[in-house]
């Protein structure tokens, strides 16, 4: 018995460290505070007043500017929520166009923004085009594209013809207008301005190049 002795006690020793150890891990586990899990609801992390945004080209030219008085960011899809905007597309190979509106909504890294409420986007003459603006409660800009849309009612002004149109989609840089439904519209000649009604199938497109 007593030459089991020493061995008895080396085995519970053993127990004890080994008991011993693994609360000790247990408890620095549980005392160290974990980050808690990424939320997915849309709550706002950041805001700005009076900001301006600017985006360049590879050689370093303004291309887009986007400004306003407010805007809010929310990470849940990396959008922001603008008060009163103001973008620019200003590219050099194409006429400045201007768009403002009441809110906006800038997403996917400021690929699209969705102009709303009382939208307008103007764009500026050259020496081959007269002015062209377009209204409507809703504009969506796809700024890398130049290009302007919207599936609501718009009207669209250039020079003293105007349409009034549902569907909409412009393109800056091959200067074409397409419309999948207009009625009421005024198209000034060089004999003076005539005047015509249309109604059109929402599936045909008319097609102009301003």
């Amino acid at each position: 018995m007593k030459e089991r002795f020493p061995s008895l006690i080396a085995l519970f020793l053993l127990l004890v460290l080994v008991t011993s150890s693994w609360w000790a891990a247990d408890y620095a586990q549980r005392a160290v505070q974990m980050d808690p899990p990424r939320r997915v609801t849309h709550e706002m992390d950041a805001w700005s007043r009076n900001f301006v945004m600017l985006r360049t080209d590879p050689a370093g030219r303004p291309i887009n500017r986007l400004e306003g008085e407010y805007a809010e960011h929310f990470p849940d899809d990396d959008s922001y929520h603008i008060t009163a905007p103001r973008a620019v597309g200003q590219r050099e190979a194409n006429p400045i166009t201007v768009g403002v509106s009441k809110t906006a909504v800038m997403e996917q890294g400021g690929k699209r923004i969705v102009m709303n409420g009382d939208a307008h986007v103007h764009r500026q003459p050259d020496a081959n085009n007269d002015a062209l603006d377009v209204r409507s409660q809703q504009l969506i800009i796809l700024p890398d594209d130049d290009v302007v849309f919207t599936d609501l009612p718009a009207e669209v002004i250039k020079g003293r013809s105007r349409m009034n149109g549902k569907g909409m989609h412009y393109n800056n840089k091959t200067r074409q207008l397409q419309v999948s439904a207009s009625t009421d519209v005024e198209i000034a000649g060089s004999e003076g301005k005539q005047q015509r009604r249309t109604e059109i199938p929402a599936n045909n497109t008319d097609q102009k190049k301003p």
